[in-house]
């Protein structure tokens, strides 16, 4: 609906200030509401679920309008954001009463998906990022803060490729970018994402920009997200720190699909939180301590010194339960540092809050101590650095109330004894009180009436009420009267009205004394917040050491040992650790990977659901905790550094974006066989199943071959082409591997046990009767695999096999071009046994008879 200005003042000021925000919703104040008009209410009372009604109801063209309570705003607000919009608060600037014609107002504040303050129950651990991208040439700017917490980081990016990992690994909602976006890269960006524009003022946030950024495209890009952070949020920023440059190659990479796969953060297969890695490690007890295991889960180690001094400190506080329990104990009582500074800067704080942070700061002391028992040295370094900021708790012992209430407007916030001008005020105050309750007393006695009452209310402020029945007692000459109710008459008095102004006087200087001395407390911390972000820093990660300490001896983990520079890993009695919660340490099989200087390959054979899968996830997720300094799921480990991780694991596709199932997995591989290098590790699942028999045999086969000639990277390849078993023979570093099963009765029973060699058949049959399909489908599927089995050599050379499709397919390079195929093999080719049905296995099954005896 288009928007028309309307011909009173107050309409034409929305629309001046809604032409501001046009993509915005305007919570427009007027007295104790936000209001929302035209267009903006339309769709506001549907996502909202309010009531729709109209401003000049009786007018030709009445204005949609709709309004939520200016107290409960900020609920209206947070579902507006969680859903991707923007919201503008439009505030009046001046009182109603004192202002001259029309009321200023102006937006306070553009609350964004990328800008919200507040954190939801369920939400405290996890950050919200903001990021930013200013693309250059073949480059990309890259930058992105928490405004809650103050935390800001920039590199620069040299391809699409890691731009879309950093973007899915922050799970950033919203991204800055310049107004001049290629399609192409608007795409990318914007994918799941709001998108909204910023321009750098490089000078103005200077500020912002640490010395240590050199290149001019990160100092642009941090100059384009403060800006668009002052901008939106009109206030000072102090809490957001220097951005601090970083390399995505300075720590173990994971693309976005390696992230899904293995269930790091989350899992997007069951949907269920405990089912991740993230919830087995996660026994922190502070909110800042959860943000920071998830940042080292996302981004695990690379420097072998660093990965060692977090194992050694795991290794003290696991030598030290006594101390740990104790350090638990006063870490439950510290609460979110970074956030209670990040509402001291943006001026939100309450008296709450500052009791808060002076209870948190409160256990550093304790915390020094208990660190100080230990007598490994391994924490000698963090122990030096904790500042216990205890001014600033000092501050707030003697200036806010222990119990205060939550506004700060109504006072009771600050502490008798810490102004004396305040204690003054409330000395008056107190005073008074009593003196309204003698004259109270004295009045009854000399009037008679027993009921008398002496109230105040706001609007008619202190008054004398007498019941109807007791009117005639009245003394007409000394009560005035204020006042008719139903059942009470209210009156005054020459005396109690100088009082009441006496009184009234009073607590207005002591309120607004009050708010100042608030405000100046609030100053004297924001000056410290530096500290304050500090000590959450080093407290946060004291919390993650005893999490992982306190994880390692109830889930019986081992300290890894680990190697740079050799390219050999030894795990014996390894378990997935997040199957392992589920199933129960007593249920769960452990397993040996073992892979030298020698092997480069396991190729991996086995039924389905015989746990091959993850068998391939438990060595990611054990490379992934060492080099995050965890203890891992094993009887013992020594395991190499590993700079990637890379898979392709399960079947997925992107109908959205025309990409088929097959297509998404070319494209994992791909980006594998194009990033990974000699210290990568790979982990690939049935590759080339999404397409027909022969083409995948022949497209997994080269897919080894490259592997094992050119990339040389820890692989785990698991499939069920057992004609590729025979590559042990021709490719040097590649071995095979099984998971054992075995059949009693006819029925399938699977050991979860990885056995050396190659599996001797892969029992799809036996899985079809183990989902419970049809007997005499099953009946006629044997006979058809028997069939088939009698019809085609029992071993069939690898090599020969991939010559078919080689020329057609170009996979790496050019190859050679070949004869015609057989038309009877082109055939085969061509059938997708994964999608068949038994009617089309039993066509082919007549059609390959038929053209068999022709020859």
């Amino acid at each position: 609906m288009p928007q028309k200005t309307q011909d009173t003042p107050m309409m034409q000021q929305y629309q001046a200030i809604k032409d501001q925000y046009p993509d915005a919703f305007l919570f427009y104040r007027i007295g104790d509401f936000y209001e929302l008009f035209y267009d903006d209410a339309i769709k506001g009372s549907q996502l909202l679920e309010l009531t729709l009604t109209a401003r000049n109801k009786s007018a030709t063209d009445p204005i949609p309008m709709c309004g939520v309570p200016h107290h409960a705003a900020q609920s209206y607000v947070d579902i507006l954001v969680d859903q991707g919009y923007k919201v503008a608060i439009c505030e009046q600037m001046e009182d109603p009463k004192k202002a001259v014609g029309m009321v200023r107002r102006e937006v306070i504040q553009l609350v964004t998906p990328g800008t919200k303050m507040a954190v939801k129950i369920g939400e405290a651990k996890s950050n919200n990022y903001l990021a930013a991208v200013v693309p250059q040439a073949e480059r990309y700017g890259f930058a992105y803060a928490d405004l809650s917490t103050g935390e800001f980081k920039v590199t620069v990016l040299t391809n699409r490729f890691t731009l879309q990992n950093e973007l899915g690994a922050l799970n950033a909602r919203e991204v800055v970018v310049p107004e001049e976006l290629a399609d192409a890269d608007a795409q990318l960006i914007g994918a799941g994402r709001l998108l909204s524009h910023g321009t750098a003022a490089v000078q103005a946030e200077a500020s912002y920009v640490s010395q240590d950024l050199t290149d001019s495209l990160e100092v642009e890009v941090v100059a384009m997200l403060m800006n668009y952070l002052l901008t939106t949020q009109k206030r000072s920023l102090a809490h957001i720190q220097k951005a601090v440059a970083y390399a995505p190659s300075e720590f173990l990479e994971m693309d976005q699909d390696a992230r899904a796969n293995l269930d790091i953060l989350k899992n997007s297969r069951t949907g269920r939180k405990g089912d991740t890695l993230l919830a087995v490690l996660d026994k922190t007890k502070t909110a800042m301590g959860g943000r920071l295991l998830k940042q080292w889960l996302d981004r695990p180690l690379l420097d072998l010194n660093q990965i060692t001094a977090r194992q050694n400190q795991v290794q003290d506080l696991l030598d030290h339960y006594f101390e740990r329990s104790e350090l638990q104990e006063r870490l439950t009582k510290v609460y979110d540092l970074e956030r209670l500074a990040g509402r001291v800067a943006y001026g939100t704080v309450n008296g709450r809050d500052l009791i808060q942070l002076q209870t948190s700061l409160d256990q550093i002391p304790a915390l020094q101590n208990i660190l100080a028992t230990l007598d490994d040295g391994s924490f000698t370094a963090l122990l030096d650095a904790l500042d216990p900021v205890q001014d600033v708790a000092n501050l707030i012992r003697r200036a806010i109330e222990p119990e205060p209430p939550i506004s700060i407007m109504d006072g009771g916030v600050i502490l008798r004894g810490y102004n004396a001008k305040l204690d003054a005020y409330r000395e008056t105050m107190a005073n008074s009180k009593q003196w309204i309750a003698e004259l109270e007393a004295s009045e009854r006695a000399a009037t008679g009436i027993h009921n008398l009452r002496i109230r105040f209310n706001k609007v008619f402020g202190y008054y004398i009420e007498v019941t109807k029945a007791n009117l005639s007692k009245v003394p007409a000459d000394r009560y005035e009267r204020k006042q008719t109710l139903t059942n009470a008459e209210r009156f005054s008095t020459p005396a109690l009205k100088e009082k009441e102004s006496l009184i009234l006087e009073a607590e207005a200087h002591a309120t607004g004394l009050e708010y100042d001395l608030f405000q100046d407390i609030r100053e004297q911390v924001k000056a410290q917040i530096t500290r304050l972000q500090q000590l959450a820093a080093r407290v946060a990660a004291l919390d993650v050491l005893q999490s992982y300490a306190v994880v390692a001896e109830n889930n019986h983990f081992v300290r890894p040992s680990m190697h740079a520079g050799r390219h050999d890993l030894a795990i014996h009695g390894g378990r997935h650790p997040v199957v392992e919660l589920v199933l129960g340490e007593a249920q769960y099989i452990p397993n040996d990977v073992i892979m030298d200087d020698q092997t480069d390959i396991l190729l991996i054979t086995g039924p389905n659901m015989s746990g091959k899968s993850t068998y391939m996830r438990q060595l990611a997720l054990t490379v992934i905790m060492a080099q995050a300094g965890s203890f891992v799921a094993a009887t013992d480990a020594s395991l190499p550094v590993f700079d990637q991780i890379f898979t392709r694991i399960g079947a997925a596709d992107d109908l959205a974006n025309g990409q088929s199932t097959f297509m998404v997995e070319m494209m994992e591989a791909e980006a594998a066989l194009s990033h990974a290098t000699a210290s990568s590790l790979i982990l690939f699942d049935e590759i080339g199943r999404g397409t027909a028999t022969y083409d995948g045999m022949a497209l997994a086969q080269a897919i080894i071959e490259y592997l094992h000639d050119h990339v040389h990277a820890k692989t785990l390849f698991s499939t069920h082409y057992h004609e590729l078993t025979a590559l042990a023979d021709q490719l040097a570093k590649l071995q095979n591997v099984h998971v054992g099963a075995v059949e009693e009765n006819g029925t399938l029973v699977f050991l979860h046990k990885m056995l050396p060699g190659p599996a001797d058949k892969s029992y799809g049959i036996h899985v079809a009767k183990l989902a419970g399909l049809p007997s005499s489908l099953l009946n006629r599927a044997d006979a058809i695999l028997s069939t088939l089995e009698s019809d085609s050599p029992s071993t069939a050379p690898a090599q020969p096999v991939v010559q078919e499709a080689e020329a057609q397919l170009s996979l790496f390079e050019p190859e050679p071009a070949v004869a015609k195929p057989d038309p009877l093999l082109k055939k085969l080719a061509k059938f997708d046994l994964m999608a068949a049905t038994p009617m089309d296995a039993m066509n082919l099954l007549y059609d390959v008879q038929k053209q068999l005896k022709k020859r």
